[in-house]
């Protein structure tokens, strides 16, 4: 039986693109009651949609950067809040900062009080730009503090800090994940990630816009095996953070051919100067996941992209997140 059958779960972020899948898996898994936390800056209402049709869930529209509590009991929290593309934390830099600090800490201060366990959305950003190849996660990473990209980078890695603290100090049962590069419906084609940009070309017959020589690395991982591991990890007993994401490594290059296959559209490849700061390489050690949690990626690239390229054509003017 999962551990979710009856149980109450908190989603901050949760009207966001990986949050409403994992929401969706959540269900699937059993659980009783499902509260979407969102302030619908870059996630949007229609994509729980579906869930507002379930008896025992509930969306609440709110910013985590101001203190909440919930009646009744608190099973477990995810903490997803957060903006995540270099366009959207560009625009709100303060915003990113805010919620990556005291949005964590009030999530955090509502499992506290209820007695839930903790999870939080960590990224493979707070590796920086590494120097460790693939990267494990008793890496320290190679972040710029100062960067344009920076934001971002730190307020998670502050986040991550603060987790372990009120872990430390109050003994609540945390779990951080840090997620690498992860790709499928509803996300917006205009948030600037590399996976909805080419799709959007591809599909417009646009040429692909490749940024820098496109020998820097990628690995892209489903939604749905993603969400699959934040809710084992949820369930484990893992303190320290563990790396979510598909080690299949691609150039840019090489993705954006796979792109163009799948589509069997779009021009060719522009190229543009390289952005301050953009990793040259990334791929997770994902020995951690696989030894602890019994998790692997199971979708191929070619499937997800089928599925993802899908849903975008039969969504291609809605804004989603």
């Amino acid at each position: 039986m999962s551990g979710f059958a009856g149980k109450t779960v908190v989603v901050t972020g949760g009207a966001g693109f990986v949050g409403s899948h994992l929401l969706e898996h959540l269900a699937a898994l059993g659980a009783r009651r499902l509260v979407a936390m969102d302030n619908l800056v870059t996630g949007t209402e229609r994509n729980v949609r579906e869930l507002s049709t379930l008896w025992g869930f509930a969306f609440i529209h709110h910013d985590v950067t101001e203190p909440f509590d919930l009646p009744g009991p608190v099973d477990f929290v995810f903490n997803l809040a957060s903006p995540a593309s270099p366009i959207d934390y560009a625009q709100r830099p303060l915003e990113t900062l805010r919620v990556g600090s005291r949005g964590t800490e009030n999530a955090l201060e509502l499992a506290r009080r209820k007695g839930a366990v903790f999870l939080q959305a960590s990224t493979s950003e707070v590796y920086g730009d590494p120097l460790e190849h693939p990267q494990r996660e008793s890496y320290w990473g190679h972040v710029n503090p100062i960067g344009p990209r920076s934001v971002y980078d730190e307020s998670k890695r502050y986040a991550e800090a603060l987790v372990m603290a009120y872990h430390r100090t109050y003994g609540v049962p945390t779990r951080i994940a840090r997620i690498f590069n992860t790709y499928g419906p509803r996300m917006r084609l205009d948030d600037g990630r590399v996976v909805p940009a080419f799709i959007g070309q591809a599909l417009r017959g646009d040429p692909l816009t490749v940024f820098g020589d496109g020998t820097q690395t990628r690995s892209f991982c489903y939604v749905s095996d993603l969400v699959r591991g934040l809710a084992l990890l949820a369930q484990s007993d893992c303190v320290d953070p563990v790396n979510l994401g598909n080690p299949a490594e691609l150039t840019i290059r090489e993705f954006a051919e796979a792109i163009r296959a799948a589509t069997g559209t779009g021009g060719g490849l522009v190229f543009r100067p390289l952005p301050a700061d953009d990793p040259k390489q990334r791929r997770p050690d994902i020995t951690r996941a696989q030894k602890l949690l019994g998790w692997t990626p199971e979708v191929p690239l070619e499937e997800g992209l089928r599925r993802t390229i899908r849903w975008f054509q039969n969504h291609r003017t809605a804004r989603t997140a």
